[in-house]
């Protein structure tokens, strides 16, 4: 193996601590499993200061001939108003949320079907990955995902108890902190944030830690299963995450994110989903192998 997957990795050193994780405000789904708070501490790591974006995931795809499980599937899901695919190609709309469209073609490199190409969004986050595909990026990489509890840590960027990663108010003197969903979900999008679908990584400030979009834009992977009573027993030193779950762990929010159905872009905030899925809000931010200094 060589050391490929490491030249174009924009990570930083994250000082280990100790944090209280979860969510301290009870604005959380019950289901979610986002209590109690919980003290947990964590190693140092290094981590990406962005997702990883379509450009690195296609250095990838080049260097490994990689097919996604969307690739293979043949199919994958995106959302209505972002759709660049022949009426052909919409082989319906989800039950439950008809907003998402299972479109023929879509993949990490057509993320709106097949007329639009990921080098017309080269340094967007990737989408349409699965925690498969993540996996398979990091094996090639050399790197890994991090754990839930290291991503609400580095998502916190050293503010402690906070609803954001930036502090306690969404939007801070009138100032767009991150990507989500402005308007009425999910006919109309404002875009007051700038941005209907994805926005390039470092479109807005950094957290505390010099980590960008931890809030919005896309979901992130992170290495856990889900289980929402984990919490309540979960350890204190560098938590793993459950043996079992009903899916994997994701965090952030996405641009979808609205308080009127989804205030998931809470730094608290967790969902998850089967390890197969993937959809155009879902993408990976990685943890260097290495030991931080070695």
């Amino acid at each position: 193996m060589t050391d490929v997957g490491f030249a174009f990795h924009d990570d930083v050193l994250l000082p280990g601590g100790s944090f209280q994780m979860g969510d301290a405000f009870g604005e959380g789904y019950p289901s979610d499993g986002e209590v109690p708070v919980h003290e947990v501490r964590v190693p140092a790591v290094r981590m990406d200061t962005t997702s990883v974006t379509n450009r690195m995931f296609a250095k990838f795809v080049a260097a490994s001939s990689y097919r996604t499980e969307a690739e293979r599937y043949g199919t994958s899901a995106v959302f209505h108003l972002l759709l660049k695919a022949p009426p052909k190609d919409v082989l319906g709309a989800a039950e439950r949320a008809p907003w998402w469209l299972n479109v023929r073609g879509a993949d990490w490199a057509h993320p709106a079907g097949a007329n639009s190409h990921w080098s017309d969004a080269a340094d967007h986050p990737v989408v349409h990955v699965s925690h498969n595909d993540a996996l398979a990026y990091c094996s090639w990489a050399q790197r890994r995902l991090p754990t839930e509890a290291e991503w609400e840590y580095a998502a916190r960027g050293g503010l402690s108890g906070k609803r954001y990663a930036w502090g306690d108010e969404l939007t801070p003197g009138g100032e767009h902190r991150c990507n989500i969903w402005q308007g009425t979900f999910p006919g109309k999008n404002t875009a007051e944030d700038g941005f209907l679908g994805t926005a390039p990584v470092k479109s807005f400030a950094p957290n505390g830690f010099g980590l960008y979009e931890t809030a919005g834009n896309v979901w992130e992977w992170c290495s856990d299963w889900f289980l929402p009573k984990y919490y309540r027993n979960s350890p204190v030193d560098n938590p793993q995450g459950p043996t079992i779950g009903a899916g994997r762990v994701m965090r952030g929010g996405s641009y979808l994110c609205h308080d009127s159905y989804c205030n998931r872009y809470r730094v608290a905030a967790r969902t998850a989903n089967t390890p197969e899925s993937s959809s155009g809000n879902c993408g990976f931010r990685t943890v260097c192998l290495d030991e931080p200094g070695g």
